[in-house]
């Protein structure tokens, strides 16, 4: 069974050849006037809501009562991704994202678009509405950071209050865009060595290439083992991908350590190989 996750017209960067290197905050988020490590960040715009993968940390509605129904799992919480333009919706059942601004200190969020895939657990499924429901219209938006923290309060018209804790993004931590790549991964992992992880299992990828169309062009690279993480990937044993993948050069990278990081953009292809 093969599927198509996404119809691209796709923007490619020249490719080459892959490397063989092996307490929560309550709605009252204000700093008090004694505490001078911590200062509110006054302009929110794109560039630095950009800057972070935002993780939702906690939620209260305007009664001060904790919104249970968006918390689903403490392995892979709520979270917010912002582009130029583009606000999308990570962990959730289905794949969720709206047109933003930010205008005088709001937060402007256009109609919210979904996929339709059903979700087994009820609970993941209900998150999508319970979210849905209070990322829309105008919202209040306020950046804190304390320490090395950072952290984005979103107030809803309704008085709801959703706290995000900011993680840097790769482009964040690695100091550039990165460079756009397409990694097929092969649907069973293979042995490989590791000079610290006693039996590895690493991915089996090979470099694709497409036009601006968004056609297979050229010839696969040949098959090798990854012996290092994709961020933001989780491979299903049994399953055959097609991601598009941002590349980043490390600087000072550690005597054992890959020169090269790699973090998922998009799965382009989704494919079940075998029963």
């Amino acid at each position: 069974m093969k599927i198509h996750m996404l119809l691209l017209p796709l923007a490619l960067a020249a490719c080459s050849q892959i490397p063989d290197a092996g307490s929560p905050v309550r709605p009252a988020m204000a700093p008090a006037s004694t505490d001078t490590t911590a200062s509110a960040t006054s302009t929110v715009g794109p560039g630095i809501l950009g800057q972070y993968h935002w993780q939702l940390s906690d939620a209260f509605d305007s009664q001060g009562r904790r919104i249970d129904a968006l918390f689903v799992g403490t392995d892979k919480p709520l979270q917010l991704d912002f582009s130029a333009d583009r606000l999308n919706i990570v962990n959730s059942c289905n794949n969720m994202g709206a047109s933003y601004s930010v205008k005088k200190g709001r937060l402007q969020i256009g109609q919210m678009m979904s996929t339709m895939m059903a979700c087994p657990d009820a609970a993941r499924a209900a998150l999508d509405d319970a979210i849905a429901q209070r990322l829309h219209g105008s919202l209040s938006v306020n950046l804190l950071t304390r320490g090395n923290t950072t952290r984005m309060q979103l107030v809803t018209e309704s008085g709801d209050t959703l706290t995000f804790t900011g993680v840097p993004t790769a482009q964040t931590r690695f100091g550039g865009p990165g460079e756009t790549r397409f990694l097929e991964v092969a649907a069973q992992a293979v042995p490989c060595q590791h000079p610290l992880i006693a039996d590895k299992q690493c991915l089996l990828v090979r470099e694709r290439h497409f036009d601006e169309q968004g056609l297979p062009t050229g010839t696969p690279g040949e098959w090798q083992p990854l012996y290092q993480d994709i961020e933001g990937y989780t491979h299903t044993p049994g399953i055959r991908e097609v991601l598009r993948v941002k590349r980043y050069t490390v600087k000072n990278p550690p005597a054992d350590g890959p020169s090269v990081a790699y973090e998922l953009d998009i799965v382009v292809e989704s494919e079940k190989v075998g029963n």
